[in-house]
């Protein structure tokens, strides 16, 4: 591995140095969850990841991640 390329995976795997941020790209929310961009953008626009619009820029609030994996672990109710 080259020293870049170690560099650039060590920055995509480190969420602590983005944390200070308070929205995210859905791209850096597809990073974090460690699931695909396409995935992302599809639960995104399907509600089940909460999003916001800054002027034409969809956005993720950091929040809307643990709130979506608390959402995963809850179990399901018995019908």
């Amino acid at each position: 591995m080259t020293t870049v390329t170690a560099v650039r995976t060590a920055a995509l795997d480190e969420p602590a140095a983005d944390s200070a941020l308070v929205l995210l790209t859905v791209e850096e929310a597809a990073r974090r969850l460690r699931i695909g961009r396409t995935t992302c953008f599809r639960l995104v626009m399907s509600g089940e990841i909460e999003s916001v619009t800054v002027g034409r820029l969809r956005r993720v609030p950091v929040d809307a991640l643990s709130a979506y994996v608390a959402k995963l672990r809850r179990p399901a109710a018995v019908a």
